[in-house]
């Protein structure tokens, strides 16, 4: 089975101020802070762009991981998408838009994802993942957005 879910968040800032602060190797660091994640390898620092990858290593659900991303879609400063080229999941398709608002940015999240092994895979999707990972992109939002005032 794959799960898709969106996620909308408003941002006081520009278009292309949420854009940048979304490909920042550290903000998203900061941003999951709660996890330990971490860039290992590949773009560690700074702004990442179209075709580079960085290898994360975070804990999440009490197990150690690492997932290697590529942004394989870049039209600045409306849209991007990280995808999981080796990790945890069958499958792991990020988009992000952004879109003029009143406040400022309208901020959406598509993800869609599937986890390996099969029927159990299936099950943790419904049992577990289902609900962490948008819990976990909110979270991730929620500090951009603060990041977002700060600026």
């Amino acid at each position: 089975m794959t799960v898709s879910f969106r996620v909308v968040t408003e941002l006081d800032t520009t278009p292309e101020r949420a854009f940048a602060l979304s490909l920042d190797i550290g903000a998203h660091e900061q941003s999951m802070a709660a996890s330990g994640e971490r860039a290992v390898s590949g773009t560690t620092s700074g702004t990442i762009g179209l075709g580079e990858t960085v290898i994360w290593r975070a804990r999440h659900l009490g197990v150690v991981w690492r997932m290697t991303s590529q942004i394989t879609a870049s039209e600045a400063p409306h849209r991007f998408v990280d995808e999981q080229v080796r990790g945890p999941f069958a499958r792991f398709h990020h988009e992000h838009r952004f879109e003029p608002s009143a406040r400022g940015t309208r901020m959406v999240d598509t993800i869609t994802f599937r986890a390996p092994l099969g029927p159990l895979g299936r099950l943790a999707e419904v049992l577990v993942l289902g609900r962490y990972m948008p819990h976990l992109i909110r979270q991730r939002n929620a500090f951009l957005a603060e990041q977002a005032r700060a600026h």
